[in-house]
């Protein structure tokens, strides 16, 4: 009787057991190469909080922030690899293996918020194209986070002008717009985000390009002076998913990940004017001077561009001319 009552246990321990792995979390690790006080930082936090909630327990989000992981430039292979679950990554690091992926560093290509939109919808063609090409590298793209639009930084003096390049050392963060540096007779070079304000502050480079979001959350003012508001490029990050991991995933956890991923998506667009805002009267209250370029200095800038685009193009293959062929009908339509 004895021996009855304790297989009996043993069979209940062991059914305990098996129900508590069949509900063991599903953990998400995410590297980020920016700061969690970073607007980007602060939107996987409201993904985590929608996963974890609505999972009641079952997936758990960790984020490692500030480059503790990964940098931005090694995202896409860690992820694609699966060396990490997720991973937060600027969307011209792609351009290695997709060079059509730079059709957001075309200077000027999508510069009003009604062109950002339209081309970083879900349903945008020039959006699905992209997340169709990423998709071959082994990562899914959940979705896509706003950084706002490009400025130059710099000291003693604003970038007015394309002849303000000239001769220059230009931290670049794509290839394409490495190349309109080039085009202007600069010397780019390309520096992670995470690197950049070393490469400042040791004047490894004389004039930087980066988002006005990451003026702020970097904390730039340390280094440099002066911003001048081009807008020249809209820079866009992605939060991507390694694929074989993804499709590991119970149906149920997937379909809580993918309502989370485009809250998140929604809610860092919809601020991103306030954000950028914001960014401005922070550079502006730590000592930057805030330069705005003249019309006349704005038509130069834009005529600088002619030279990228036909390289683009010529670069990009079929997926560059359909995808450019997609962005020219979005701005047709603006």
């Amino acid at each position: 009787m004895l021996a009855l009552r304790s297989f009996a246990v043993s069979i209940l321990v062991l059914l305990a057991v098996v129900v508590s792995a069949s509900a063991q979390e599903t953990i998400l690790r995410i590297t980020l190469q920016l700061p969690m006080a970073s607007h980007l930082g602060q939107n996987l936090l409201m993904f985590k909080d929608e996963v974890e909630t609505a999972s009641d327990g079952e997936i758990e989000v960790q984020i490692f922030d500030s480059a503790q992981l990964y940098r931005d430039a090694e995202v896409p292979q860690a992820v694609g690899s699966g060396a990490i679950d997720m991973g937060v990554v600027s969307l011209t690091r792609y351009v290695g293996d997709i060079p059509a992926v730079d059709i957001f560093y075309i200077p000027f290509m999508f510069d009003t918020e009604v062109l950002a939109r339209a081309a970083t919808d879900p349903e945008s063609p020039v959006r699905q194209l992209i997340d169709d090409a990423i998709l071959t590298t082994g990562a899914r793209v959940l979705w896509w986070q706003a950084y706002g639009g490009s400025v130059f930084v710099s000291n003693g003096a604003p970038i007015a002008s394309p002849d303000d390049v000239a001769g220059r050392r230009v931290r670049v963060f794509g290839r394409t717009v490495g190349n309109w540096i080039e085009s202007m007779g600069g010397a780019p070079s390309l520096i992670s985000g995470s690197e950049q304000f070393l490469a400042y502050q040791r004047g490894t480079v004389d004039i930087g390009m980066t988002g006005i979001a990451g003026v702020q959350s970097r904390s730039l003012w340390d280094v440099m002076d002066t911003v001048t508001a081009t807008n020249y490029a809209l820079v866009e990050f992605l939060v991507v998913i390694n694929e074989t991991f993804w499709e590991d995933l119970p149906q149920h956890h997937r379909d809580i990940i993918m309502m989370a991923a485009r809250n998140a998506e929604i809610a860092v667009r919809d601020e991103i004017a306030r954000i950028e805002a914001g960014a401005y009267e922070a550079a502006a209250m730590n000592g930057m001077e805030i330069y705005t370029p003249t019309e006349a200095e704005m038509v130069a800038w834009r005529a600088s561009a002619a030279p990228v685009i036909e390289a683009y193009l010529a670069d990009s293959g079929d997926l560059g001319h359909r995808i450019y062929d997609a962005a020219a009908a979005l701005r047709d339509e603006d």
